[in-house]
């Protein structure tokens, strides 16, 4: 069954009419297909549950926060990728797990920290030497024990938009690649600090394979090195940023990617940590306009609706 498709001239997403929606609902009303969302999430999910490796999908919040749309991930069992307490209290909110989720971003708050320590968010990926600091301190006031993964900027040209680029060293995003032996060092020796991963995230709506298994495959370097100083890591983290077809893009399916990933982490035990978030919900849904005036001006016309740019 096509999830979106015409009918009639009536355009419907699964078997609801949109003209329907908008009558019942009125506009303008943002319609998501939760068949779309499910799909997407099982070609992550399957191919991790066929190969036996541990895993969390963490869904990024970034990509649309609305609460049912996390309630959906939620009931599949999904861990989230949030960047601020605001979108902590909103998987709250949904029914996600704490547990399941990792706290990214570069501009963690102390209140921040303290509110996902409190908790118990599975992971802090750390951005900077200040946000590992000021995280050890807040776990000795709060009593908690904070779980930690570096983010590091392996300085790969993901091959996208400058603006959602995110793994080159003129990137803010991320510690160096060549400084994060030293920075583990110093986090094996801070208090209430557990090391149990290591991330990075290479930019936004990127259509090829290539990208991401040579960051991995930097990273796997740099788990070896700390392996040879007896600081052992637990989990992967590749980040999210696998695209989605805007025109005439061609970006790999989900399951290409995840089992891409396996083939390389062959005869390897970590448990594997994705972010997807713009290849879970782009395509899923349409914001429902409806037109208020056709407006002439000099040699164009305008479809005056009734949503704004902010929608």
């Amino acid at each position: 069954m096509s999830l979106f498709s015409y009918r009639h001239d009536n355009y419907c997403i699964e078997d609801c009419s949109l003209a329907d929606i908008a009558q019942r609902y009125g506009t303008p009303c943002y319609v998501y297909s939760r068949t779309a969302i499910e799909q997407q999430w099982q070609a992550y999910q399957q191919p991790l549950m066929d190969s036996g490796r541990d895993h969390l999908i963490a869904y990024a919040v970034k990509a649309n926060s609305n609460i049912a749309v996390l309630n959906v991930l939620a009931q599949l069992g999904a861990g989230f990728d949030i960047v601020s307490v605001g979108e902590l209290e909103r998987v709250v909110a949904a029914g996600g797990d704490p547990a399941k989720v990792v706290f990214s971003g570069v501009g963690k708050t102390e209140a921040e920290m303290k509110r996902a320590l409190e908790l118990g968010v599975y992971c802090f990926n750390i951005e900077s030497t200040d946000e590992l600091d000021a995280l050890s301190e807040v776990a000795v006031k709060t009593g908690c024990q904070a779980r930690i993964s570096l983010r590091v900027n392996p300085n790969i040209d993901a091959k996208t938009h400058p603006y959602i680029s995110t793994g080159l060293h003129s990137n803010k995003f991320g510690i160096s690649f060549y400084k994060a032996i030293r920075v583990y060092q110093v986090a094996v020796s801070l208090p209430n600090i557990t090391v149990v991963g290591l991330g990075c995230h290479i930019g936004s709506q990127i259509t090829e394979l290539a990208p991401f298994l040579e960051a991995l495959q930097l990273l796997l370097g740099l788990v070896d090195q700390l392996a040879a100083l007896d600081i052992p890591i637990r989990h992967l983290d590749l980040g999210g940023g696998l695209g989605v077809r805007y025109a005439y893009e061609q970006p790999p399916s989900p399951t290409d990617y995840v089992c891409a990933i396996l083939k390389v982490l062959a005869g390897r035990s970590f448990t594997v940590v994705l972010e997807p978030g713009r290849s879970i919900v782009a395509n899923a849904g349409v914001l429902l306009t409806r037109v208020n005036v056709i407006k002439s001006h000099v040699d164009k016309y305008f479809a005056v609706v009734d949503a704004g740019m902010n929608d």
